[in-house]
């Protein structure tokens, strides 16, 4: 059985950020605001499917997938981008949070 994932989760860092987005070429403004914003996220979780809200000040978005398939982001909305990987030129983020309720 998978991990329960479900609920709400509060960010609790979020180590190298600003050098991801410049590797995303993510214009220096929005880079500013995004360091700035400390999201929350809501998980649902049914099975490997997962439905993750971020939901921030700044933005809001929904990412949806299956876990274990590849699937494509749409950030329509934050960037306007589409993405498929977490590493951008060899620059990884890492976020963590924690599960609040």
């Amino acid at each position: 059985m998978p991990v329960d994932f479900n609920g709400y989760w509060k960010m609790v860092s979020n180590d190298n950020f600003e050098e991801y987005l410049k590797a995303l070429d993510v214009n220096v403004a929005v880079r500013k605001i995004a360091n700035l914003v400390k999201p929350d996220k809501e998980i649902l979780q049914n099975g490997d499917h997962m439905i993750i809200k971020t939901l921030s000040t700044f933005r809001n978005y929904i990412m949806e997938f299956d876990i274990g398939k590849e699937f494509e982001e749409d950030l329509s909305g934050v960037d306007d981008r589409k993405c498929m990987e977490i590493r951008a030129c060899g620059v990884m983020c890492k976020q963590v949070f924690k599960k609040v309720q």
